[in-house]
């Protein structure tokens, strides 16, 4: 049996026991978490596809992309969650004696300088049209490939969301200078365009072009609002996503790139690079 078809295999079985809740890893997390809102996953499906593979003695490694689709019930509503996922098995003979699905990774390189922004005591924000519908539906047009108008960042989150926010008519001010504003201009960009962590200060102090209020909950957003997520809770913001849409309990659901995937809750407790320190900013846009 090749590697390929095993792995299928093999992941048939796993996707079983883990809708049984048989298994403690991300998708019986995920399982887990719509179950205890009151969800029910009616059909889960999923397709592999490698992309490298390296063979030596009688082990291979095969890396891959996990495509996963969930369709849920949530009480008189029904929609999907999809997902695209990194992940990597290893065989010996004819046995998996490793594999491990990843979703987001935590920030631990040196980051860049937070933006800077106007006063926040001597001049009040100053407002934008900002349309939700359209970024939204940018979000879910590129949620799963790249705009060739834009560059394709490895670590893509914060890029997607910019892209999103300014389909949204989020107005870019600060060029050339990086640390300044919230900007692209093709062949350079702001750090807030691109850095999680740096639009996570931005949003907060902003003051012109794009600007947000941050408030309390997840309840409080709506569709083209934006999570920043601090995962290991040290005040190094990882990974940022968009709200799309809302739930029957009015939590968010949302979209991402790097691990790219629509329609997910909000609070990424099935994220393997989620803790138990893990730190929330919730951004009205144009607040």
């Amino acid at each position: 049996m090749n590697p390929t078809h095993q792995l299928q295999v093999y992941w048939e079985r796993v996707i079983n026991r883990l809708l049984e809740q048989e298994e403690e890893d991300w998708l019986h997390k995920k399982v887990k978490g719509l179950t205890e809102r009151g969800h029910r996953v009616e059909r889960a499906t999923f397709r592999l596809k490698p992309f490298h593979r390296i063979a030596y003695d009688l082990e291979e490694e095969v890396r891959y992309n996990l495509f996963l689709t969930l369709l849920i019930k949530d009480g008189r509503q029904v929609y999907m969650e999809e997902g695209i996922y990194d992940g990597v098995a290893h065989f010996k003979g004819a046995d998996v004696v490793h594999h491990f699905i990843r979703t987001e990774v935590p920030v631990h390189s040196s980051l860049p300088p937070s933006p800077e922004f106007v006063n926040k005591e001597t001049q009040e924000r100053a407002p934008f049209t900002y349309n939700r519908r359209e970024a939204v539906r940018y979000a879910d047009r590129w949620w799963d490939s790249y705009n060739p108008a834009y560059r394709h960042f490895e670590v893509d989150c914060t890029n997607y969301i910019s892209q999103c926010l300014r389909a949204g008519g989020a107005p870019p001010w600060g060029i050339p200078n990086r640390s300044r504003g919230w900007w692209y201009s093709g062949k350079n960009w702001s750090y807030s365009w691109a850095v999680a962590n740096s639009l996570r200060w931005y949003l907060s102090g902003s003051r012109q072009g794009l600007t947000a209020k941050e408030v309390s909950s997840p309840e409080q957003l709506s569709p083209g609002d934006v999570i920043c997520y601090d995962f290991e809770g040290d005040g190094r913001f990882d990974h940022n996503t968009m709200v799309v849409r809302k739930n029957s309990e009015g939590m968010p659901l949302v979209n991402a790139h790097t691990a790219n995937s629509r329609h997910r809750y909000w609070a990424y407790e099935d994220s393997t690079a989620y803790t138990p320190n893990i730190k929330y900013k919730f951004f009205i846009i144009g607040g």
